[in-house]
């Protein structure tokens, strides 16, 4: 399936700069020097183009002067360059013989410059006459503002001249500076120039200094245009950026590039931290830093980046190599050359990790190794060996027993500490970079089968290569049955969470005999052997595995695995349409005691909840989607949350809340953090819109494309089928045998499985498309086979689709009229309005045909009317251009957009202020209402704009005094 194009980074707008930019605007008003001091980064350039960008310094005339890093700078060359641009300028100007001066300095200005002047003897005076030259010529100019960036490179001549302007007793412009003071030289003339205000001038310094955690979350916001960064992304940012506006940038689009950032219905977040790269800029700028030190400098500041977490003299000079005079040394070097910093009291590291980063990748890789061995050797000596940093340094040194012990020591805090990512990473990491004997990959693959079961976090990537590395060790030839069992069994749950429905039965089939002394693993695999998901399978091998798991259920003990238990039976029970499901998932507990055991019973009643969309229990499943939510947000259970957002938005299609549905689903079908059977439901429900709003094309486009991605999956998903809206299509066009080589194989897999609960959508179309093609007489034996499957079975929508289809078959039109009126109540109790005003729209149709003109003609149109309201325009055209014929005059849609309120609030801006006044977040507001967060945000700065506040208490405050609130539902 073609995935939504994500949005590219825009420029960042300019973060944290404010008290900044009105002190230099407001400095440059008149003449001042203006100093700007700050590391390499952070947004020195940026604040000065801002600055003589503001309205109150447009049309100053402005030198630049830029310094570039030369070991052995031309003597005023930045100023010589910077004043090249003005050359079209030199044939008006009058100059004095002095600007004969510059002759050496600007050749091909010969033309237009006085006569060269004759020689002085003191190479002081010349200097001296050569500046005064220049200030003439730049008065001549009218520059009102002289810039000169990265004066820490720049020559002495250049800051001596500075030093003769900024100390003239006839200030005509102003100065501007920008330097980095750790880079400033001892004797630098810069030193006196940035020391002292001068007599004459007005005088700032402007310290620039790294953003904090929210203005990073700012910056982020600004490049992709957007309010939804998550707080974890902008925090994990922060802390390996340092907060640098450059080093941000970079990285974003670094990892934009790399697609290890991704939207989710969250906000922005990332996939694998420890994958960060440094931006080429940040590398260079650091690396040259670094090649200016000493040795010893370069050894504490590698053995450093090598260490990353902060460390002590001690263990700096043992991974360093060097004894404790060299070492304090170089840590003074370090120290003075701003990269290392003082962490705590006795403890340095790097200011940021990219600088780490770029200083650790810079360093031979065998020396790196050596560095690691040490670091490895001398933390393990102390009291409580950090085995997190023990891993990774004896990874790094190529110590592979090592590495597994405090590997697997690593994992399995992890694991404890909910972190089950971090253990999925680890594990396969170890798994598949190192040869193992048989019994350490067998105790690999269960822990990182294991660690895949539980963790909370999305997979996103690492799905396919942990199916690989266990596929690997499944095929191994040495290994003991009872291992072949459980990881056949992780394996098959691992490709059922891939959507590899046909593989991961035949694996777990495969695997049961080696599972019959440990119940617990093999309910588990039954249970998943019970799921419907594959077309070949009847309902009857689906139970008989459901019902071996329910007689094993008493040797389950665990709770985790009791609370999966209830899971997955209810989940495979109630999708093959089976009543007893509903006893399984009323014995879901609310609660757990600990936070495996909660993701278990929110998994259970996330599905609960889509079965009872499913079957028509529309008011059970909001309580089972409610529950599962508190649950997901309690242990912060992040892998299904777009399950449980599509959910919700599968939900609000069939009751008929449509608004911001678009955004919702847009969203999901677009994200990189949900699984491929969510993306697909998510562009079905698109194709579902648009085919309502009157976009039949572009819905015919989306959900062929749904299908198109379905199809090689093998499976059958009750909830993804594009095939009724597609068949629709195809009928108004006249093409019922198109529309039936979509809707038939999927009526012959629902006989085939014998679970015609999948039917209730289906059948109507295609019962239509059988009318159509001349095929009436199979249409009773169809509708007879769906009332009978459904039969004893409490299935609201099923009931009212059995009355639909009776209704379409009965030959009399008076009778099938009835049926229409009696389904359409059923559709409306639901509530499902749409498929309610279907029905009406064919009990209209049947009224006619009847000879009861004014009741049908009535009964059309208050169906055309609530079609138009519901937001379903292409069957309120359908049903207008109907009256139409009948001679009844119907009023010409709006085609020109929504209808504005004006400077009133609408119904949905009232409902979110309201809520606002409680106290609810935007994100709340939009799971409650079934919106996306930036929807939310919308409505909300429409309310602000119509009722002039700026602020959400300011919003609350007008809201409620202009009576609104009392207007919101509650």
């Amino acid at each position: 399936m073609p995935q939504v194009a994500q949005p590219d980074a825009l420029a960042p707008a300019l973060i944290g700069r404010d008290d900044a930019m009105a002190t230099m605007v407001a400095a440059l008003s008149r003449p001042a020097l203006v100093l700007v001091e700050g590391e390499a980064g952070i947004g020195k350039s940026r604040l000065l183009d801002e600055c003589l960008a503001a309205p109150a310094l447009r049309g100053r005339v402005v030198l630049m002067a830029a310094c570039p890093p030369l070991e052995e700078p031309f003597p005023l060359g930045a100023v010589v360059d910077g004043l090249r641009v003005f050359h079209d300028r030199l044939g008006g100007l009058a100059l004095s013989p002095l600007a004969g001066a510059l002759r050496p300095l600007f050749p091909e200005w010969a033309p237009w410059l006085p006569p060269a002047l004759e020689a002085l003897p003191d190479p002081q005076e010349t200097r001296h006459r050569l500046f005064r030259a220049l200030s003439e010529l730049i008065d001549a100019l009218g520059v009102d503002v002289l810039v000169v960036e990265d004066a820490h490179w720049a020559d002495a001549a250049t800051l001596d001249w500075l030093l003769t302007l900024a100390a003239s007793r006839d200030a005509k412009r102003s100065i501007v500076v920008t330097y980095r003071p750790l880079d400033v030289g001892e004797g630098s003339p810069l030193l006196r120039l940035t020391s002292r205000p001068p007599r004459n001038m007005a005088w700032e310094r402007i310290s620039l200094e790294p953003l904090d955690v929210p203005q990073t979350r700012a910056l982020v916001e600004s490049m992709f245009a957007t309010a939804d960064v998550s707080d974890r992304f902008a925090a994990f940012l922060h802390e390996h950026t340092g907060g640098i506006p450059l080093a941000l940038e970079e990285t974003v689009r670094l990892l934009r590039a790399r697609r290890d950032i991704f939207r989710s219905e969250s906000g922005w977040r990332r996939r694998i931290t420890e994958e960060l790269r440094v931006p080429p800029t940040m590398r260079d700028s650091v690396l040259e830093r670094v090649a200016r030190l000493d040795p010893g400098t370069r050894a504490v500041l590698e053995a450093a980046a090598v260490l990353e977490a902060p460390a002590d003299e001690a263990l700096i000079a043992a991974v360093a190599g060097l004894g404790e005079p060299a070492a304090r040394d170089g840590l003074t070097g370090a120290l003075a050359s701003g990269l290392l910093r003082e962490a705590g009291r006795g403890t340095f590291a790097f200011r940021h990790v990219l600088a780490s980063r770029a200083v650790a990748e810079a360093t031979p890789i065998p020396s790196r190794r050596r560095l690691h061995h040490r670091a490895a050797l001398a933390l393990r000596e102390g009291e409580h060996p950090p085995v997190v940093r023990l891993c990774r340094h004896f990874r790094e040194s190529g110590d592979v027993e090592e590495w597994c012990r405090y590997a697997e020591a690593a994992a399995e805090l992890a694991l404890e500490a909910g972190d089950g990512h971090t253990t999925v990473a680890m594990m396969l990491d170890l798994l598949t970079t190192a040869d193992h004997p048989v019994e350490r990959r067998v105790r690999l693959a269960r822990r990182l089968g294991m660690a895949v079961s539980v963790t909370a976090e999305p997979l996103l990537g690492l799905g396919e290569r942990v199916r690989a590395a266990l596929e690997e060790t499944l095929a191994h030839p040495g290994l003991p049955a009872q291992a072949r069992g459980e990881i056949g069994l992780r394996l098959g749950r691992l490709r059922f969470h891939l959507g590899e429905f046909e593989a991961a039965m035949v694996g777990l089939e495969a695997a049961m005999p080696d599972l019959e002394d440990r119940p617990e693993l093999a309910v588990q695999a039954m249970l998943l052997l019970a799921n419907p998901m594959i077309r070949a399978w009847p309902r009857t091998r689906h139970l008989a595995w459901a019902g071996r798991a329910e007689e094993l259920f008493p040797l389950v003990s665990g709770p985790v695995e009791r609370a999966a238990f209830l899971s997955n039976q209810a989940a495979a029970l109630l999708g093959l349409g089976e009543e007893d499901g509903w006893r399984v998932a009323r014995s879901l507990p609310a609660d757990g005691a600990g936070r495996l055991e909660r993701q278990e019973i929110a998994r259970g009643r996330l599905m609960a909840g889509q079965f009872c969309t499913l079957w028509g229990r529309h008011d059970d499943a909001r309580a089972y989607l409610d529950s599962a939510a508190a649950l997901v947000e309690r242990v912060g259970y992040r892998r299904i949350e777009s399950v449980l957002r599509l959910a919700r938005a599968h939900l609000a299609w069939h009751d008929g809340r449509w608004e911001g549905l678009d955004d919702v689903a847009a969203e999901l079908a677009g994200s990189e953090a949900a699984d491929e059977a969510t993306r697909l439901e998510a562009r079905m429900i698109q194709g579902l819109l648009d085919l309502a709003r009157g976009a039949p094309q572009r819905a015919e486009r989306r959900l062929r494309e749904v299908l198109a991605a379905s199809l090689p999956r093998g499976h059958v998903d009750p909830f993804i089928f594009p095939d009724v809206a597609l068949a629709r299509i195809l009928l108004s066009r006249g093409e019922p045998e198109a529309a039936l080589e979509i809707t038939e194989p999927v009526l012959d897999m629902i006989a085939g499985k014998d679970v015609w609960l999948w039917a209730t959508e289906v059948l109507p179309v295609h019962l239509d498309a059988l009318l159509a093609a001349g095929r009436a007489e199979e249409r009773g034996g169809l509708v007879a086979a769906f009332a009978a499957g459904m039969s004893g079975r409490n299935a609201p929508a099923a009931a009212a689709a059995v009355l639909t289809c009776r209704a379409m078959v009965t030959s009399d039109p008076r009778a099938a009229a009835g049926l229409f009126g009696r389904a359409a109540a059923a559709w409306a109790a639901l509530p499902r309005p749409y498929d309610r005003l279907l029905a009406t729209e064919r009990q209209g149709r049947r009224l006619l045909q009847a000879g009861e003109r004014e009741r049908g003609l009535t009964v059309l149109e208050q169906s055309q009317r609530l079609l138009t309201e519901l937001g379903a325009r292409w069957d309120a055209d359908r049903v207008a251009h109907l009256l139409r014929e009948q001679g009844v005059e119907v009023a010409r849609p709006w085609r020109g957009g929504r209808r504005g309120y004006g400077d009133r609030l609408s119904p949905r801006e009232v409902e979110i202020v309201a809520l606002v006044a409680r106290g609810w977040t935007n994100k709340r507001i939009a799971e409650i209402l079934t919106l996306s967060p930036r929807t939310v945000e919308r409505h909300l700065s429409a309310a602000m704009r119509k009722l002039s506040v700026t602020t959400r208490t300011a919003l609350v405050t007008a809201a409620a005094a202009e009576g609104l609130l009392d207007q919101a539902p509650t």
